[in-house]
């Protein structure tokens, strides 16, 4: 008890830099909002959630003189309050809750926004990234985006289910049953077609199963209740689509509105590296959504390897053009939970494990790294240089480092991917390893001796 009132002290004797703060505990049905005790009678209230009562909050700081607020990010509870005061001229920051959670003495709502204040006011408070507002919207439908992919998935196991009690087994002789072919056999069956001969010849010549294998996977008991099911799963699978579509041109059209960061006519797209094919169930894909990203971005990301239109669509989705908040490349990487978390004390590193990150964007990272496993790259050789060193769980992550930092490189600079820069690395890691091998062979009483030579 006296180590806590010690810390409560030291941490009150601390000087005052920000005067005009105030910090805000939120939850789902009240607000308690606290201020310097000198600045009104009654420091600490606690208001509602409704509209009404973010306005009085505003009203109420703006009477105080108070410029600057700091909130925990608390579920989504404190999206409609930071929206608002950020619309009110204030200075809204936003923290970790994490950095604020050991509040001395007795934790109360009054001792949270009190507390919250106090660090507020002597500056010990950083706040957490977030974009502009016109980013956060296409973050939002971006994000929406993402759940009705996962909706989708859950419908096509739905679909396999009742294909399985059925004795369909259609899903395992073609590879993905919400292809052209199979989409078009799941329709004939829901309509009655049960002439496997009518439902074998809606395949496409590309399906490597043969004929008789896909009329043989086609027998079964159609049963009406699991008809029923596959009908409606199916349904709800093509609305699913249909409203992927419609929030991926919203994304665009948000996007066209966004401003532009290099002229078309001046310097055009360059040419796209690969071409990415859709299912002929998927929704149309957003015309010049590429030309859309290199507008607005300045640069075309997709040159990268392992880059494609839906790893920077993240990207312009959660972070957005504007970098200027990060300082550096090592700084944008540690964001996101990517770099090593180096604890060194005395000299001695105690631990390198990597903080625990939700984030978004580093896991659109790491899905673009395990492409390149097989990639005949520069990003594939870092790679499968750290997996023979690390393992290939943490090598993934280490090559998402890698590709945020040439994100960072290319969004800042405006500079096109450059592969003779990591070239230059490739040759000196290859001269590195040809003189250990010299000095191993050596070592062993024998001579390395090049296959040109050898010939």
């Amino acid at each position: 008890m006296a180590r806590r009132r010690k810390q409560e002290k030291n941490v009150y004797s601390l000087p005052v830099i920000r005067p005009e703060t105030a910090g805000i505990d939120i939850g789902a049905t009240q607000i308690y909002v606290a201020i310097a005790p000198d600045r009104d009678p009654e420091p600490v209230r606690m208001l509602g959630t409704f509209t009404r009562d973010l306005r009085a909050i505003a009203d109420w700081l703006r009477a105080t003189g108070v410029k600057s607020v700091a909130m925990e990010s608390t579920g989504v509870y404190w999206i409609p309050l930071y929206q608002y005061l950020e619309s009110c001229g204030f200075e809204v920051v936003l923290v970790n809750a994490h950095h604020i959670k050991n509040v001395p003495g007795r934790k109360t709502d009054v001792r949270d926004a009190a507390w919250i204040q106090l660090l507020h006011s002597v500056g010990l408070l950083s706040g957490s990234f977030r974009p502009a507002v016109e980013i956060c919207a296409i973050r939002a439908l971006v994000r929406h985006r993402q759940n009705l992919v996962e909706w989708s998935s859950q419908a096509i196991l739905w679909m396999q289910k009742a294909l399985t009690q059925m004795n369909l087994q259609l899903h395992n002789v073609i590879d993905d049953i919400t292809g052209a072919s199979g989409m078009r056999i799941l329709r004939a069956v829901v309509k009655g077609e049960r002439d496997r001969e009518v439902l074998a010849s809606l395949c496409d010549k590309g399906i490597r199963a043969s004929r008789e294998v896909i009329i043989n996977s086609l027998e079964g008991d159609y049963r009406s209740e699991f008809l029923f099911i596959l009908e409606q799963t199916l349904q709800q699978y093509e609305d699913l689509q249909k409203r992927i579509g419609a929030c991926e041109a919203e994304a665009a059209r948000l996007m066209d509105e966004l401003p532009e960061k290099v002229d078309l006519k001046e310097k055009p797209l360059p040419a796209a590296r690969i071409r990415v094919k859709r299912r002929a169930s998927q929704p149309a894909a957003v015309p010049n959504l590429r030309e859309k990203q290199y507008r607005v971005l300045g640069v075309d990301l997709t040159t990268a390897p392992c880059l494609h239109t839906t790893t920077v669509e993240v990207f312009l989705s959660e972070v957005g053009p504007d970098l200027s908040k990060f300082k550096n490349a090592s700084h944008f990487a540690n964001w996101m939970g990517l770099p090593p978390n180096n604890r060194v004390t005395g000299g001695k590193r105690l631990s390198s494990k990597r903080r625990k990150v939700k984030s978004r964007m580093a896991t659109a990272l790491r899905v673009a790294a395990q492409s390149a496993a097989r990639s005949e790259n520069a990003i594939g050789d870092v790679y499968r240089r750290m997996k023979s060193r690390i393992g290939p769980e943490q090598a993934i992550t280490a090559t998402a480092h890698k590709l945020a930092r040439i994100i960072y490189h290319m969004v800042t600079t405006g500079e096109a991917y450059d592969e003779s820069v990591f070239a230059k690395a490739q040759q000196k890691f290859r001269r590195n390893q040809e003189s250990k091998l010299r000095a191993n062979a050596k070592r062993l009483g024998f001579k390395l001796i090049p296959l040109e030579e050898a010939a």
